[in-house]
């Protein structure tokens, strides 16, 4: 585990969101303060913190810091939650792909709503409500490497693809949570890391993870994942999420789709792991998930130096989706989903008693 947290508050409700920059990684580990909800905007649209639940929290601390200025003798309810209602809608521009960021800005907006019309009461439940999410994250979090581990125990390999540990969330990660938690119960498994093209957050940042954490890790190219999977190397495939339709099709970064072909053809299982505040239940299936495209530029001088023709056409999709028949389970706080249906989501995802 690194060792600064991902993301971290820091004073009280005039404080600031420190936030580990993982663009420096995995040879610098350095922190960056968030002083504006300008400055959290550009630390999820230029990636110094990324993964759906990470973007999520942060998008919520955005609130606090977009607020904190403001005085509290003179400023209304009234104002203040316009100003909340407009920093929400300013973070929503930033990336359109995870549905934890608009989750977690409705929470927020939900809150402020709530309060009594006091502006310093308004304040405090916006922090309060900012951290709780971030606690319920590290909690679910944990939960799912509980849920998750008895899927792998047995496994000589896994293949993992992008990054969903601690960097992508609160802490210990999705993915990477039933990795850390299988090898903590004694699993002997070597984890095959896509280094993730084009901005490598698998060689970057989930071999950094995984080799802090003691798990054996091998770094492998994305297109070198059928030679192993033929080889018999790995038995089994997981990955994050960063939205979930009802039917059960996953986003995620772009190659996930391509494992799960893969994954099915070699007759391996592919498991999608994920907190429930990543189903997206109004989508009905995949095809309404909204596809963030990138700047041609991470591909065309994607390693420091210009690596494509000049004036090349470049398509830039950060994710694709995966048909929900090619997923074994999906891995949640709440228990595991298999099969993967419309039906068997909204048993364990839309009952509220089940948490």
């Amino acid at each position: 585990m690194p060792a600064a947290e991902t993301l971290s508050w820091i004073g009280n409700e005039a404080g600031h969101l420190d936030l580990i920059d993982q663009t420096r990684l995995p040879t610098e580990l350095v922190t960056t303060s968030c002083q504006t909800v300008e400055d959290v905007w550009q630390a999820i649209k230029q990636l110094k913190v990324r993964g759906a639940p990470a973007i999520g929290i942060a998008a919520a601390y955005g609130i606090c810091v977009a607020i904190r200025d403001l005085d509290v003798q003179t400023t209304s309810v009234d104002e203040l939650r316009s100003k909340v209602q407009q920093a929400a809608k300013y973070l929503a521009t930033s990336r359109p792909t995870a549905v934890n960021l608009f989750w977690a800005l409705n929470q927020m907006t939900e809150s402020v709503n709530q309060t009594a019309d006091d502006t310093t009461a308004c304040r405090k439940a916006l922090l309060s409500m900012a951290k709780r999410i971030h606690d319920d994250d590290r909690r679910m979090c944990h939960a799912i490497g509980s849920n998750g581990a008895p899927l792998i125990q047995s496994a000589a390999g896994v293949i993992t693809h992008c990054n969903a540990g601690g960097l992508a969330t609160s802490e210990y990660g999705t993915a990477l949570s039933i990795l850390f938690t299988a090898h903590d119960l004694g699993g002997k498994f070597t984890v095959y890391v896509d280094e993730t093209r084009p901005l490598l957050q698998g060689s970057r940042l989930t071999a950094w993870e995984l080799m802090q954490h003691g798990v054996p890790t091998k770094l492998i190219c994305d297109n070198m994942a059928a030679h192993v999977m033929s080889q018999g190397f790995v038995q089994a495939v997981i990955t994050g999420a960063d939205r979930i339709a009802s039917n059960g099709d996953t986003a995620n970064k772009i190659g996930t789709y391509g494992l799960a072909v893969l994954a099915r053809h070699h007759d391996i299982p592919f498991y999608i792991a994920a907190p429930s505040n990543t189903f997206d239940l109004a989508l009905e299936s995949g095809n309404e998930i909204p596809i963030e495209q990138r700047d041609p530029v991470e591909i065309t001088n994607g390693m420091g130096r210009q690596t494509a023709p000049d004036d090349v056409s470049v398509y830039n999709p950060a994710f694709d989706v995966t048909p929900a028949e090619l997923i074994t389970a999906i891995v949640t706080e709440r228990g595991v989903i298999a099969p993967v249906t419309q039906a068997t989501i909204q048993d364990l995802i839309a009952d509220p008693s089940i948490t």
